[in-house]
C-alpha cells in the first residue's frame, strides 16, 4: 500500500502550517496598497512640514542669545513653575478621582466620567470663560472667596495654575483610570483578607501597581499645562512676570518680534518631543 498518496498523508505539522502562514503574511505585506500609502504619506507631510519649517526658519546663530533675554527667561520660569504646581494639584485630586471611577460602582458613573473628560474637547477659551463665571470676583464661588478670605484668583499667578489644572487634569485621570482597570485586583483582595485597611491597600498595593500609569499621566498633564494658552489668557490675563507664560509670550512676540516667537516655539517643541519620546519608550517596554 502506498502511503505517499494525498489520501493517506497525515495532517501537516506545526512547522509546515506556521511556515505557510509566514509565507502568506510576507505575501500580503509585500503588496503595498497604494490607495492607502499615498494618503498616509500626504498626512505625514502635512503634520511634519510645519515643524520642519519652524526648524528651518529658526535663527540658529542668535538662538542662545535670544534664550538668555530677561523676558524669555521670565516666561520660561513662570511656565515651568505654574505647570509643576498645576500637575501637583492634579495628582492630589486626579488620582483619587480616577480610583473612584475605576473601583467604585455608583449611580451616574458614566455621566461623571463624561464630565471629567469634557475639558479635553472643550475650547480652552470657553473653559476660561467658565472659570471666570465661577471663580471671578463676581462668580458663584469667587465672590465668596474674596469676601470671606480675601482671595482673588483671576489675573494672578494662582489663576494661571487653576486654568492649567482645569485643562490638564483629564489627561491624568484617564491615564490612571486605565492603569487601575488593567491592574490585577487579586493582590488588593489578598491584602484586604490579611486585615489591611482600604487606605493601606491603596497606598501599599494599588498605587505601586499603577505607578507607571500615574507617571505617564503626570507627564502628559505637565506637558498640557505647559502649553496651555486659551484658558490662561481668558482667566488670568497676560501680565509680564505674573501671568505671561511661554505660549502667551509666543503670541505676543509674533506680532512684534517674529524671531523671538520662533525661539520660544522651539523651546516648547523640544519639550513636547522629549516628553513624547520618553512616554513612547515606556509604552513599548510595557507592551
Amino acid at each position: 500500500m502506498d502511503f505517499s498518496t494525498p489520501e493517506h498523508a497525515g495532517p501537516p505539522g506545526p512547522s509546515a502550517g506556521s511556515g505557510g502562514r509566514r509565507a502568506a503574511g510576507r505575501g500580503v505585506a509585500g503588496r503595498l496598497p497604494w490607495m492607502l500609502v499615498l494618503p498616509a504619506v500626504a498626512g505625514l507631510v502635512f503634520l511634519v512640514l510645519p515643524l520642519a519649517g519652524l526648524l528651518i526658519r529658526a535663527p540658529w546663530p542668535t538662538l542662545l542669545e535670544r534664550l538668555a533675554e530677561p523676558h524669555v527667561l521670565e516666561a520660561l520660569r513662570l511656565s515651568l513653575a505654574c505647570a509643576t504646581v498645576a500637575t501637583a494639584c492634579c495628582l492630589l485630586l486626579g488620582v483619587p478621582l480616577a480610583w473612584l471611577l475605576a473601583r467604585v460602582e455608583f449611580p451616574g458613573r458614566r455621566l461623571v466620567r463624561a464630565l471629567v473628560t469634557v475639558p479635553l474637547v472643550l475650547p480652552p477659551v470657553v473653559g476660561g470663560v467658565a472659570l471666570l463665571l465661577v471663580l471671578g470676583r463676581r462668580g458663584l464661588v469667587g465672590q465668596w472667596l474674596e469676601s470671606s478670605f480675601g482671595v482673588t484668583l483671576p489675573f494672578t499667578t494662582a489663576g494661571v495654575i487653576v486654568a492649567e489644572a482645569f485643562v490638564a487634569m483629564p489627561f491624568l485621570v484617564i491615564s490612571v483610570e486605565g492603569a487601575l482597570r488593567g491592574a490585577d485586583q487579586r493582590f488588593e483582595e489578598a491584602a484586604a483578607t490579611l486585615g489591611a485597611s482600604r487606605w493601606t491597600v491603596f497606598r501599599r498595593v494599588t498605587l505601586p501597581m499603577v505607578m507607571p500609569g500615574v507617571v505617564a499621566g503626570a507627564v502628559l498633564c505637565w506637558a498640557r499645562a505647559l502649553g496651555e494658552f486659551g484658558a490662561t489668557i481668558t482667566f488670568a490675563g497676560n501680565f509680564p512676570g505674573t501671568t505671561r507664560t511661554m505660549p502667551l509670550a509666543v503670541y505676543l512676540a509674533l506680532e512684534t518680534e517674529p524671531e523671538a516667537a520662533i525661539v520660544l516655539s522651539l523651546v516648547l517643541l523640544a519639550v513636547s518631543v522629549i516628553i513624547l519620546a520618553s512616554l513612547r519608550d515606556r509604552w513599548v517596554s510595557a507592551a
